[in-house]
């Protein structure tokens, strides 16, 4: 019996290598979360390497939680760990339910527990992505129902922990609360990985890949102006990192659409469709200290 093995050889015939490939490209920065995502997928990998040479193992607990602010990536990393796992043997399908409190809680009595069991049983084989996962705890409410889904979630999550993954996510420091108002649920979750924001640098990163996604392009001018609106954007109420950037390249095509309609009657070229210039940026109402897209400055809402 063949007492070796050649990780090299495991981690090419896992199709791993793949998955942390794509997650290179589909996000910008974030080196400790990957880093992090990389070192999950190596212990597995020597964990799958001992059961193949009849080496005691037990099965790893894979809970996670994912904390960080909007826009940080929590959502595509958990797509890409459910796939990490499938290919690794550790999940059966690999898909993703996204699930919210109100997914999770019900509203009268005998209500809440078929709600989390239908969501857990949907995502037998797969992860459970609780987003916000601090709002099923609500301190000083006896009467809340969302206790006893957390209740029916730790039970699940320790018997059937071979058959899904939960992964919650949610702010970072409402999220040490909720996990203080359950030390078991603590327990049960394995990895902590912190989403830091992007910088200002990474941000105007993003905001070039997801115009060239659809063909468009920023004028000299435009890259200045849209750093500026970078560094302003991030100073005003609710900034959710790519979230935000998308939003507001949604808002910037439309001013650009709407300059280019004024010039009914000429001929446009290719050049001219495709790009962005500085004064379809500029007219944003970020640029005086408000929010787009609401009738009352620094109101809730996206830029």
């Amino acid at each position: 019996m063949d007492s070796s093995i050649d990780l090299s050889s495991a981690y090419a015939d896992s199709g791993v290598e793949e998955v942390l490939e794509q997650l290179d490209k589909d996000l910008v920065g974030l080196k400790p979360v990957k880093t992090r995502i990389k070192e999950i997928a190596a212990l597995l990998l020597v964990d799958r390497a001992r059961q193949g040479l009849n080496l005691p193992c037990s099965m790893p607990s894979l809970h996670m939680s994912f904390t960080g602010r909007p826009g940080t990536g929590k959502t595509t990393v958990a797509s890409r760990i459910s796939q990490i796992l499938f290919r690794l043997g550790y999940l059966r399908k690999g898909h993703v339910v996204t699930v919210t409190r109100d997914d999770l809680v019900g509203q009268y009595v005998g209500h809440t527990a078929p709600k989390t069991r239908e969501m857990i049983k949907r995502s037998h084989g797969g992860v459970l992505f609780i987003d916000e996962a601090y709002y099923l705890y609500k301190s000083g409410n006896e009467r809340d129902y969302g206790v006893e889904a957390v209740e029916i979630l730790l039970q699940e999550m320790e018997l059937k922990r071979d058959d899904f993954v939960v992964i919650f996510a949610g702010y970072k420091d409402l999220m040490n609360d909720f996990y203080k108002s359950n030390p078991g649920l603590s327990s049960r979750v394995a990895h902590h990985i912190d989403f830091p924001d992007y910088s200002d640098q990474e941000l105007m990163k993003i905001a070039q890949l997801f115009l060239a996604e659809q063909s468009y392009c920023f004028s000299k001018e435009a890259i200045s102006a849209f750093e500026d609106y970078i560094q302003r954007r991030r100073l005003l109420p609710f900034f959710a990192n790519a979230r935000s950037i998308r939003n507001a390249l949604d808002r910037t095509r439309l001013r650009q659409a709407n300059r280019l309609f004024s010039r009914m009657g000429e001929l446009l070229n290719r050049e001219e469709l495709m790009t962005i210039e500085a004064v379809d940026i500029l007219a944003s109402r970020v640029f005086k200290g408000e929010l787009e897209g609401q009738n009352q400055p620094l109101s809730s809402g996206d830029s």
